[in-house]
């Protein structure tokens, strides 16, 4: 097929020496089949931000980091240099999630490179070496819902264990290779640690796995795997092998009603002090 015009640079420096077809068309990027050699790979061109479609983008990037607080600045004053840099850490992302994953031990496709908005990485195939169907488009039967539905929720605790929660999982950017399920599309990956959303973007991602599979194993749906790895990940004790029930024992603690007015007293007195000093400069 005729290059697409963002993969033309990659051709002209030898990082690319075929383009075979395009493979999708997504609301972030549009993926191409390549051939760099002897082996065949993906080729992510990602879109800019005047295309993607990805809601919320900001609850993804809180807490990622930036090179220096001049880029910080720009990124948060949205000048053109600020939104050049979204655009690089928005990309830098995936590839940056893709290498701490894959050494952590999550099956997500091995990445090789990423350069001007593209980013080179494995083909995951099936069985007969074709490209993988996504994890929607493949017959389970109820035994085999349990199998991938256990696989994946380990998958989610090590990659929590590595400080990633995926942000956006479901049966629609996970592929089933010859050698069972593997997690794609993680530019909006989010860092455990430094987002104030991360419990409920981890929920949201196990809930996903539940209803999916839950439609040929309907026992999965009463699980609450997300409660009981996100009270592990607080207290400190998730490891790629804490054994998981699904089920999570009832708070009974009686709630300090006194000291929960006091704190509200004692907020609501800091807020007008504050409102009072800012009236005195003014």
């Amino acid at each position: 097929m005729k290059v697409p015009q963002r993969l033309a640079p990659l051709v002209e420096e030898g990082l690319v020496d075929e383009v075979l077809s395009q493979l999708m068309s997504g609301k972030e990027a549009t993926v191409y089949v390549v051939r760099c050699g002897d082996s065949v790979r993906c080729a992510k061109v990602y879109k800019d931000a005047k295309q993607r479609s990805f809601k919320n983008a900001v609850s993804y990037t809180e807490g990622r980091k930036v090179k220096n607080s001049r880029q910080a600045r720009a990124m948060e004053k949205g000048t053109r240099y600020g939104r050049q840099m979204q655009e690089e850490a928005w990309q830098n992302a995936e590839v940056d999630a893709l290498f701490r994953l894959a050494n952590a031990g999550v099956r997500v496709p091995q990445p090789y490179i990423c350069t001007d908005g593209v980013l080179l990485m494995e083909l995951v195939t099936d069985a007969d070496g074709q490209v993988a169907p996504r994890l929607n488009d493949v017959e389970l039967t109820p035994e085999l819902a349990l199998e991938h539905h256990a696989y994946l929720i380990n998958q989610v605790v090590r990659m929590l264990c590595a400080g990633v929660i995926h942000g956006d999982l479901s049966e629609y950017n996970i592929l089933m290779a010859a050698s069972g399920p593997v997690i794609i599309d993680l530019p909006q990956a989010v860092d455990a640690a430094g987002n104030n959303e991360a419990a409920a973007m981890l929920s949201r991602d196990v809930q996903n796995l539940a209803v999916y599979f839950g439609q040929f194993a309907p026992q999965l749906l009463t699980m609450a795997y997300a409660k009981e790895i996100w009270q592990h990940y607080v207290a400190g004790t998730l490891t790629p092998e804490t054994a998981l029930t699904g089920f999570v024992a009832a708070d009974t603690t009686p709630v300090d009603m006194a000291g929960l007015l006091q704190e509200i007293e004692d907020t609501r007195r800091e807020e007008q002090e504050r409102r009072l000093r800012l009236q005195e400069r003014d």
